[in-house]
């Protein structure tokens, strides 16, 4: 199987730096709703090991590199700007372009400092301007360093996690909240979307590309002839994932979601960002694994055609350059996570569709927000108490890949064919 796309990896701040921050997932922490009651305060110590990293990134031929900030530590009081913090990302990414690894930074991924909790996040349209100086302040900082950027990860799943189903900060039961909360966030990532556009050419820079991180999975009716499980997959559908892309990629507000905000009509991503992991049978307004499916250590179902169904939908939409920004499982022995790798992206070789970027999640072990550091989706084994890191078996396979542009069938053998999936 050969390749033509770059293979990366990705992270986000809170789940690798470490940290003990004012904001929503320390305070999440502190409630005690973590299952493992690990603190996101150790996560993988990325801190202090920044420069490892950094360089078993590139032990690995791992060229693109997609990576978040740290809201909370760079706006501890708002705003108020910790200029140590914004050193430190200076360094982090001048380091990263010294071993040619390119960045893809986002901006906001499921962390809020508590001040913006308190007034209530995006809850409130009138927080909107809040969220928008903090990029006006990330573009100021680090614009010079960065021509890539995601505004925002996986709004949807933000919503319905925090303020629908309750199991995400802030433990909201309410599907007109979470409705309200994607309405708000895709306001902001259009009008983010064009702020960093303006600000990188008043910079002098013409090579900007800006999109957003799209949780999508496939959804499909337990049993196909239930009218009522197509009707359900239907609004599950819109309701979760439909509605959000139309609203964040053209500008296109319709039920359930409300338009805040002169926002016009348009087109709002200069690549699509798509994270896929699974897919959900539906039989009522809720998620669902198919009976006798692989499933992975979470218990997701695995399904492979699922990645090019799911960009292919939103190519559907919005022709432009695809970028999968996150694609892995939870595999906590390493024993089936190389084939998992290798039939996503044999199923997106074989779409035909523009898939240049193909970012694995994760790079490291890391703090796996409600599951903590149970739940391992990592290329590089983490030893928590240690710090110690360890490139796994799936981590050479990448590298492997990386190196020979594909999967030969020396590949195959060495890292695939004994490898097999859970039922």
């Amino acid at each position: 199987m050969k390749l033509n796309l770059q293979l990366g990896v990705s992270s986000s701040a809170t789940q690798i730096e470490g940290g003990d921050y004012s904001h929503n997932w320390n305070d999440w922490f502190q409630k005690g709703h973590i299952k493992d009651g690990s603190n996101p305060a150790r996560a993988a110590d990325h801190l202090n090991r920044w420069k490892e990293d950094i360089d078993i990134m590139a032990e690995l031929g791992i060229r693109v590199y997609r990576l978040g900030i740290e809201w909370a530590r760079l706006e501890p009081a708002p705003g108020g700007y910790n200029k140590d913090a914004a050193e430190w990302y200076r360094q982090l990414l001048t380091y990263m372009k010294s071993k040619d690894i390119i960045p893809l930074l986002t901006i906001h991924h499921f962390t809020n400092p508590m001040w913006f909790e308190e007034m209530g996040g995006f809850t409130q349209p009138a927080n909107i301007p809040v969220f928008l100086g903090f990029v006006d302040y990330v573009i100021q900082r680090f614009g010079d360093l960065v021509d890539e950027y995601v505004t925002i990860n996986e709004p949807n799943v933000f919503a319905v996690m925090g303020y629908f189903q309750g199991v995400f900060p802030p433990g909201e039961r309410s599907m007109r909240t979470a409705f309200r909360v994607q309405s708000v966030m895709a306001a902001c990532h259009i009008q983010a979307y064009s702020l960093i556009h303006k600000l990188r050419r008043e910079m002098g820079y013409t090579n900007t590309k800006v999109g957003f991180a799209h949780h999508a999975r496939v959804f499909t009716p337990r049993f196909k002839r239930n009218l009522w499980h197509r009707l359900c997959t239907c609004l599950v559908e819109r309701f979760f994932q439909g509605a959000l892309t139309r609203a964040c990629l053209l500008g296109r507000f319709v039920f359930p979601l409300k338009k805040y905000g002169k926002l016009k009509r348009g087109e709002y991503a200069d690549f699509l960002g798509l994270n896929y992991y699974t897919r959900s049978s539906v039989s009522g307004l809720g998620d669902g694994v198919r009976k006798g499916a692989p499933v992975n250590d979470l218990g997701w179902e695995i399904y492979p055609p699922g990645i090019a169904e799911s960009a292919g939908q939103l190519q559907g939409l919005l022709p432009r350059p695809i970028y999968i920004t996150e694609n892995g499982t939870c595999d906590n022995n390493d024993t089936f996570r190389s084939r998992y790798i290798y039939e996503h992206l044999k199923a997106l070789a074989e779409s035909g569709l523009p898939v240049e970027r193909y970012y694995h999640w994760c790079f490291t072990d890391n703090f796996e927000w409600c599951e903590g550091e149970s739940a391992r989706f990592g290329l590089v084994h983490v030893d928590y108490a240690t710090q110690k890191r360890t490139i796994k078996k799936s981590g050479r396979f990448y590298a492997a890949i990386i190196k020979n542009q594909g999967v030969t069938d020396e590949i195959y053998k060495e890292f695939i064919e004994q490898e097999a999936y859970h039922f």
